[in-house]
């Protein structure tokens, strides 16, 4: 990353973070990766069962295996030997303590939006949980709710269409069709605009340009 973004990450960082206390979100911003996950580990009792959806953010930030290391108890569909006890582990990350995730966008304002296939995500951020844990470059921050919109549809879907190898127009084409594939993962579009109850939702903004 080139020094300018890194000194415009550093000085808009810090007021997106105020923006989300406004609409009582718990916020920091970190300069880096590193730092963010370690404060993150202070936020997570180590009796606490923690879960996640996919994210290649949570996926590169190595927060998943510090916590094991500590011997936290994870909640983890991939270690599913079928596809009804991936859907069963699945429920169960609803109810975890604990829920790790990034923001497909954020707005300047302090507004999350979030684009999901089968709903577990924007489910777990909206309700369940008692604690949910957003970790967010800051590349995903965007100006106004009709930009962090298009940033999802036409920037995070399609890029995250390849990177799942779905079968649908986007994968194709690399841009967003409006589909009602099968394999489409874009069943809901979800803006959460207020932590309630407030502090539930913890974002942790990172002056990096991390996934998408």
């Amino acid at each position: 990353m080139s020094d300018p973004i890194k000194e415009r990450y550093n000085k808009c960082g810090p007021r997106v973070a105020e923006a989300l206390k406004r609409r009582h979100f718990d916020a920091w911003y970190f300069q880096n990766t590193e730092d963010a996950v370690s404060f993150a580990l202070t936020l997570i009792p180590e009796n606490d069962s923690v879960a996640w959806g996919g994210s290649a953010t949570v996926d590169g930030s190595g927060l998943r295996e510090l916590l094991r290391a500590r011997g936290t108890q994870m909640i983890d569909r991939s270690e599913a030997k079928t596809q009804k006890e991936r859907d069963e582990i699945m429920r169960r990350a609803l109810t975890a303590d604990t829920f790790l995730c990034s923001s497909n966008a954020i707005t300047e304002d302090g507004q999350l939006v979030n684009l999901d296939g089968n709903g577990n995500r924007v489910s777990a951020r909206s309700y369940g949980p008692k604690s949910v844990i957003v970790l967010a470059g800051m590349n995903k921050v965007v100006k106004t709710l009709a930009d962090a919109v298009s940033r999802t549809r036409n920037l995070a879907a399609p890029t995250n269409a390849q990177r799942f190898g779905v079968k649908t127009p986007c994968q194709i084409t690399g841009e967003c069709a409006d589909c009602t594939a099968d394999d489409c993962i874009c069943a809901s579009l979800v803006n959460i605009r207020l932590s309630k109850p407030a502090g539930r939702i913890k974002v942790l903004l990172i002056g990096e340009n991390l996934g998408m």
